[in-house]
């Protein structure tokens, strides 16, 4: 990332030509390193965190060979290939009640889903397919020698690892970790994002609105986003339309952040001081993305702080964030290559405008059709400032740059809510 004069900016800052989003996401990803940093935790207390080493498993799991059904447990090879197999039952064997002899041929234990496999044995048939009368057993034809049967360290074996650097805990992982008797784990400390927004107009809720001022719904959006992602927040509240007080609020955010992210001042008014005060005081990676909403959106450093000058419309802020801001934060976050969100083809149900030259992200519906196909409607009016049709969605569509309008019936590129979460 290179530094840029007054001069530079002009020829290729605010009036050069927009990346494409493929490669804004790629120059950001490029600038990033992981968070410096862990701390031990108790393995419930680090759901959402991120492994800073690998989980290496001292344990095979399953512990032992058990069975997999309730059933009848035998020597597969005497399984009668074509006729009825008759075996005598010699016992039971239980989960945490294991049989204690063992099967020679002609025999069989019942045995239940968990318990270990009795010695001698090697194959499990379910009990739905044997007929017991009394102390025998009788089993037709078409089971399989070894079915049904789950090998000692079949899920995880001692010694390999279990959970690799850079995953982030969800449930299963935790579960995981439970299933191997680990108590704690390293974790990568969380990255601190310094977040705040630029404006006269805008008002704190519980403040009095003045004329032509405006509640700040960014910062609750931001914050939002922000909170699901796991990092940790350091709201510093509305800051003034001056280049004192924007250069004042960058160093203060620089000093107690690894990321900083803004709305609002990043294009080209009068008083619009965050681009100009990363251009003078930090470093400047790009200034425009080819995406609609979220055209104006500054990306570079502030000293060691990844900066994120998001547009001040309240769409353009969750679009920029999600498809740009996001990916970045996770990867400071030390989670490596961070997967490009989910994406489905859906039928549009509503025509939409559209010029070719930007990726246009239009806030809809999907839902499954009575013939399993994905149906998707636009959420109304699609201005970059109604942040009710955002409320009101659970996707995105996806336009690509060079597409033009859409008519009703045709194909299109979803990205659901979900994916981002």
């Amino acid at each position: 990332m290179s530094s840029k004069t007054n001069a530079d900016c002009c020829a290729d800052g605010h009036d050069g030509p927009a990346l494409k989003l493929s490669d804004a996401l790629s120059r950001i990803l490029a600038e990033v390193q992981p968070v410096a940093g862990r701390e031990m935790l108790a393995v419930r207390s680090a759901l959402g965190r991120v492994l800073s080493t690998d989980v290496v498993s001292r344990i095979n799991v399953p512990s032992h060979t058990n069975s997999a059904m309730d059933g009848y447990a035998l020597i597969g090879a005497e399984l009668s290939a074509d006729g009825e197999t008759s075996l005598s039952v010699i016992g039971t064997a239980a989960a945490g009640r294991p049989f204690g002899g063992k099967v020679d041929s002609g025999q069989c234990v019942r045995i239940m889903t968990g318990a270990p496999m009795p010695a001698g044995a090697d194959t499990v048939v379910m009990q739905e397919n044997v007929v017991r009368e009394g102390d025998a057993a009788f089993i037709g034809a078409g089971q399989e020698p070894g079915q049904h049967v789950r090998q000692a360290g079949e899920d995880i074996a001692a010694g390999n690892v279990a959970l690799s650097a850079g995953t982030r805990l969800m449930p299963a992982e935790i579960g995981i970790l439970g299933s191997l008797g680990v108590s704690e784990v390293s974790v990568r400390r969380r990255p601190r994002v310094a977040f705040f927004s630029t404006g006269d107009e805008l008002r704190s809720v519980g403040e009095p609105l003045g004329e032509g001022q405006i509640y700040d719904s960014n910062r609750y959006t931001i914050f939002g986003m922000l909170t699901r992602l796991g990092v940790e927040v350091l709201d510093m509240g509305v800051i003034r339309d001056d280049r004192d007080a924007v250069e004042q609020a960058f160093a203060k955010a620089a000093a107690e952040a690894d990321a900083i992210v803004t709305s609002g001042g990043v294009s080209v008014g009068d008083a619009d001081y965050v681009a100009e005060t990363l251009q003078r005081t930090g470093t400047v990676g790009f200034w425009k993305v080819a995406m609609k909403p979220g055209r104006p959106l500054a990306f570079g450093r502030i000293a060691d702080a990844l900066f994120f000058g998001l547009p001040g419309n309240p769409n353009s802020v969750m679009v920029t964030f999600y498809q740009l801001a996001q990916p970045a934060l996770q990867a400071l976050a030390g989670m490596p290559n961070p997967e490009p969100p989910l994406t489905m083809p859906a039928i549009s149900a509503s025509a939409l405008r559209k010029k070719p030259g930007r990726r246009e992200f239009q806030r809809g519906v999907f839902s499954r059709a009575d013939d399993g196909r994905l149906i998707v409607h636009k959420t109304g009016h699609q201005g970059s400032g109604v942040l009710s049709s955002m409320a009101a969605a659970n996707c995105f569509i996806v336009l690509p740059e060079d597409s033009g309008p859409v008519s009703e019936g045709d194909e299109v590129t979803v990205q659901p809510f979900a994916a981002f979460v």
